[in-house]
């Protein structure tokens, strides 16, 4: 039972660590090193791309690099 309910949540584990993970830390190193982010987008935005999009790519393609 319980291998049904969280089977397909570990499937999507590169992109939930991206984007849980990631996210908060691309954000937080961009606020730390002071580079301001184009169009006034936060960094927190930023992050979500960024590390949303390498998630998605590790769950696609298997591997993070």
């Amino acid at each position: 039972m319980l291998q049904k309910v969280l089977g397909p949540l570990f499937r999507f584990m590169p992109f939930l660590f991206g984007i849980g993970f990631l996210a908060p830390l691309i954000a937080q190193s961009l606020e730390a090193l002071h580079q301001p982010a184009p169009f006034g987008v936060p960094a927190l935005a930023i992050g979500l791309v960024v590390g949303g999009g390498w998630g998605a790519f590790a769950n696609w393609s298997g591997r993070w690099i």
